[in-house]
């Protein structure tokens, strides 16, 4: 059963916006039949047009979309739209589309600030509809089984947590140069308070958490702007503390020159430690103190459930950044349809991040912000 979907944003210019449509189409679990792709009405038309849309489905706002939707026979109308727009679009038309039946899938950040998150959560709690932040490093098959092994204690108690999501394209001020990605990510009127932080350090938080299976209780951070004329940080560590009593490190720079996009893990425990990288997406290391080191592959027949349900090709096939955002788009619409047949759905199937660790992440955000401005050593994660 194809689910139908729409998109707001993701038109002419957009990077995201084409990535999930890619992932909507990987697993044949979407057929696309309506959007709002650009604030422009005929920029948006012609977006739709190409992508072999109707011109009364390619709609010229988000309101003149979910109204629309909405009034169409329930056999014909959207029900999943995903959110594809710059930070501070994505509260309303998530509210709206939550508010008017519709599943969510959510580009990350899930909001402008914490508050709207919260608020996000009730209408969804409201709806009854379901919700998928789109933190697309969980959804590879070799993460899934450091979190698995992490979980069955093969590592033992967890101590240490170092996570680093290093690029270096915004080492010079791209934003004056008419860079679109650039330029909105750099401005606080759309990305919010935070820009390296914001846009990929949420990144590595949420993989600190779901890897590990810590949660976090303290940071304390250094934020830097390094590139003159800048308004957003560019660069930046923080030091974590866990519930449990694990510590970690976090890293996330935008000017590390000549660096391409590597976010890597590293978990450490009293008996052994687990290592993985985007850059080898296909291998995870496993660490004991008494023996050689492991190297455990994706389409490995020992790997577990979760890694395995996720994996879509024989060993040696490399598996990457498509196919991890696939997995969150297929995990989302197994979910979706068992609500629809009124089934449940697998343990495998739920695993995708949703409305709970998007406002874990904008508190990140938040905390992380206001521990930089800080002459406090220690800063309390408290979401409130």
């Amino acid at each position: 059963m194809k689910l139908r979907l729409g998109m707001i944003g993701g038109g002419p210019g957009a990077f995201i916006g084409a990535v999930h449509r890619i992932a909507a189409r990987i697993d044949d679990d979407y057929e696309l039949v309506c959007g709002a792709f650009s604030s422009d009405a005929a920029r948006s038309q012609a977006t739709g047009l190409s992508l072999g849309l109707t011109a009364e489905r390619s709609y010229g706002s988000y309101k003149e979309l979910i109204t629309a939707e909405s009034q169409l026979p329930e056999h014909k109308r959207v029900q999943v739209i995903s959110i594809v727009t710059p930070n501070h679009l994505h509260f309303e038309p998530a509210r709206l589309a939550l508010e008017n039946g519709f599943h969510v899938i959510l580009d990350k950040p899930a909001t402008f600030s914490l508050q709207e998150a919260m608020e996000l959560k009730a209408v969804m709690q409201q709806s009854g509809k379901l919700l998928c932040l789109t933190h697309t490093y969980t959804g590879y098959p070799m993460v899934k089984q450091a979190r698995q092994l992490i979980a069955a204690g093969t590592i033992g108690n967890v101590r240490k947590v170092y996570v680093q999501y290093v690029q270096g394209w915004l080492s010079n001020l791209e934003e004056g140069t008419g860079n679109k990605q650039a330029s909105w990510r750099t401005n606080p009127a759309k990305s919010g308070i935070a820009g390296a932080m914001g846009d990929i350090g949420t990144h590595a938080f949420n993989l600190a958490e779901y890897v590990s299976g810590c949660t976090l209780s303290h940071l304390c951070a250094d934020i830097h702007t390094v590139v003159p004329g800048r308004q957003l940080d560019d660069d930046g560590a923080v030091l974590l503390k866990f519930t449990g009593g694990a510590s970690g490190v976090l890293v996330a720079t935008q000017i590390a020159t000549g660096a391409e996009n590597n976010i890597q893990i590293s978990v450490y425990g009293e008996k052994g430690g687990i290592e993985w990288q985007q850059n080898d997406a296909n291998s995870l290391i496993v660490r004991r103190a008494d023996k050689p080191a492991e190297t455990w592959r994706t389409g490995g027949s020992y790997t577990g459930s979760f890694a395995s349900h996720n994996t879509r090709t024989p060993a040696g096939h490399p598996e990457g950044y498509l196919e991890a955002f696939a997995n969150l788009y297929h995990n989302f619409a197994l979910t979706v349809q068992a609500t629809l047949l009124q089934q449940p759905a697998t343990a495998e199937a739920l695993d995708y991040p949703g409305i709970e660790e998007g406002i874990r992440g904008m508190a990140f955000i938040e905390q992380v912000i206001a521990s930089g401005k800080s002459e406090q050593k220690w800063t309390p994660f408290i979401i409130h």
